[in-house]
Protein backbone atom coordinates (compact mmCIF):
# COMPACT_ATOMS: atom_id res chain seq x y z
CA UNK A 1 0.00 0.00 0.00
CA UNK A 2 1.33 3.46 -1.01
CA UNK A 3 1.34 6.66 1.11
CA UNK A 4 -1.29 9.14 -0.27
CA UNK A 5 -0.45 12.88 -0.56
CA UNK A 6 -2.87 16.34 0.63
CA UNK A 7 -4.48 15.81 -2.67
CA UNK A 8 -5.06 11.86 -2.37
CA UNK A 9 -8.04 10.85 -0.35
CA UNK A 10 -9.14 7.48 0.30
CA UNK A 11 -12.29 6.38 -1.23
CA UNK A 12 -14.54 4.07 0.28
CA UNK A 13 -17.74 2.42 -1.08
CA UNK A 14 -20.78 3.05 0.40
CA UNK A 15 -22.52 -0.32 2.00
CA UNK A 16 -24.62 -1.25 4.87
CA UNK A 17 -21.74 -1.68 7.58
CA UNK A 18 -21.35 2.35 7.00
CA UNK A 19 -23.95 3.90 6.06
CA UNK A 20 -25.58 6.33 8.57
CA UNK A 21 -29.44 6.87 9.13
CA UNK A 22 -29.81 10.65 9.06
CA UNK A 23 -33.56 10.56 11.19
CA UNK A 24 -32.95 14.83 12.00
CA UNK A 25 -34.76 16.45 8.79
CA UNK A 26 -32.72 19.80 9.22
CA UNK A 27 -29.69 17.84 9.31
CA UNK A 28 -30.75 15.60 5.76
CA UNK A 29 -31.30 19.37 4.78
CA UNK A 30 -28.48 20.96 5.27
CA UNK A 31 -26.52 17.36 4.24
CA UNK A 32 -28.11 17.86 1.00
CA UNK A 33 -27.40 21.52 0.60
CA UNK A 34 -23.73 20.78 0.69
CA UNK A 35 -23.79 17.95 -1.60
CA UNK A 36 -25.60 20.40 -3.97
CA UNK A 37 -23.20 22.97 -3.58
CA UNK A 38 -20.35 20.23 -3.78
CA UNK A 39 -21.64 19.05 -7.06
CA UNK A 40 -22.29 22.90 -8.53
CA UNK A 41 -18.54 23.24 -7.64
CA UNK A 42 -17.78 20.22 -9.64
CA UNK A 43 -19.29 21.11 -12.44
CA UNK A 44 -18.02 24.84 -12.36
CA UNK A 45 -14.66 23.25 -12.15
CA UNK A 46 -15.13 20.65 -15.55
CA UNK A 47 -16.67 23.67 -17.08
CA UNK A 48 -13.36 25.79 -16.39
CA UNK A 49 -11.16 22.62 -17.19
CA UNK A 50 -13.44 22.46 -20.67
CA UNK A 51 -12.67 26.05 -21.66
CA UNK A 52 -9.23 26.23 -20.71
CA UNK A 53 -8.55 23.39 -22.87
CA UNK A 54 -10.33 24.93 -25.66
CA UNK A 55 -8.31 27.68 -25.11
CA UNK A 56 -5.22 25.70 -24.97
CA UNK A 57 -5.85 23.86 -28.47
CA UNK A 58 -6.80 27.05 -30.37
CA UNK A 59 -3.95 28.46 -29.18
CA UNK A 60 -0.91 29.00 -31.95
CA UNK A 61 2.61 27.47 -31.06
CA UNK A 62 5.83 27.48 -32.78
CA UNK A 63 8.02 24.33 -32.28
CA UNK A 64 11.88 24.53 -32.55
CA UNK A 65 12.26 24.74 -36.10
CA UNK A 66 9.52 27.92 -36.34
CA UNK A 67 6.78 25.81 -37.65
CA UNK A 68 3.61 27.53 -36.26
CA UNK A 69 1.07 24.84 -35.23
CA UNK A 70 -2.51 24.94 -33.42
CA UNK A 71 -2.95 23.21 -30.40
CA UNK A 72 -5.15 21.13 -31.96
CA UNK A 73 -2.87 20.21 -34.87
CA UNK A 74 -0.10 19.52 -32.17
CA UNK A 75 -1.68 17.25 -30.50
CA UNK A 76 -3.29 15.13 -33.74
CA UNK A 77 1.07 14.58 -34.59
CA UNK A 78 1.04 13.57 -30.80
CA UNK A 79 -1.71 10.91 -30.94
CA UNK A 80 -0.35 10.14 -34.66
CA UNK A 81 3.13 9.28 -33.36
CA UNK A 82 1.93 7.61 -30.64
CA UNK A 83 -0.24 5.31 -32.61
CA UNK A 84 2.86 4.82 -34.91
CA UNK A 85 5.20 3.80 -31.78
CA UNK A 86 2.25 1.01 -31.32
CA UNK A 87 -0.11 2.55 -28.99
CA UNK A 88 -3.48 0.54 -29.52
CA UNK A 89 -5.24 3.56 -27.62
CA UNK A 90 -4.01 6.32 -29.65
CA UNK A 91 -4.63 4.08 -32.68
CA UNK A 92 -8.22 3.46 -31.87
CA UNK A 93 -8.70 7.51 -30.76
CA UNK A 94 -7.65 8.42 -34.55
CA UNK A 95 -9.98 5.55 -35.90
CA UNK A 96 -12.75 6.60 -33.87
CA UNK A 97 -12.22 9.92 -34.54
CA UNK A 98 -12.27 9.44 -38.71
CA UNK A 99 -15.27 7.68 -38.44
CA UNK A 100 -14.12 4.02 -38.98
CA UNK A 101 -15.38 2.80 -35.21
CA UNK A 102 -16.68 -0.34 -35.68
CA UNK A 103 -20.82 -0.62 -34.57
CA UNK A 104 -22.00 -2.83 -32.76
CA UNK A 105 -25.23 -3.08 -33.35
CA UNK A 106 -28.44 -5.68 -32.23
CA UNK A 107 -31.53 -6.08 -33.89
CA UNK A 108 -34.80 -7.59 -31.78
CA UNK A 109 -37.37 -8.23 -33.33
CA UNK A 110 -40.59 -10.45 -32.88
CA UNK A 111 -40.96 -13.27 -35.28
CA UNK A 112 -43.85 -16.11 -35.53
CA UNK A 113 -42.49 -19.39 -35.13
CA UNK A 114 -43.74 -20.24 -38.66
CA UNK A 115 -41.35 -18.10 -39.90
CA UNK A 116 -38.72 -19.00 -37.73
CA UNK A 117 -39.40 -22.83 -38.88
CA UNK A 118 -39.78 -21.74 -42.63
CA UNK A 119 -35.64 -20.26 -42.07
CA UNK A 120 -34.43 -23.14 -40.75
CA UNK A 121 -35.43 -25.85 -42.86
CA UNK A 122 -34.22 -23.32 -45.81
CA UNK A 123 -30.85 -22.85 -44.00
CA UNK A 124 -30.66 -26.79 -43.25
CA UNK A 125 -32.19 -28.11 -46.29
CA UNK A 126 -34.95 -29.90 -45.20
CA UNK A 127 -38.04 -30.53 -47.60
CA UNK A 128 -40.66 -30.95 -44.87
CA UNK A 129 -43.32 -28.97 -46.69
CA UNK A 130 -43.28 -31.62 -49.35
CA UNK A 131 -43.14 -34.64 -47.24
CA UNK A 132 -46.84 -33.43 -45.55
Amino acid sequence: MRAMNNEEKEVIMANEQNLKVIRDSKRARELQEKSVAKRKENIAKANTFKAVLEILLNDTYTDKKGVKRTGWEVASLKVFENAMKGDRKSFETIRDTIGQKPVDKVMIAEVEQSVIDEVERMVLGDDEETSD
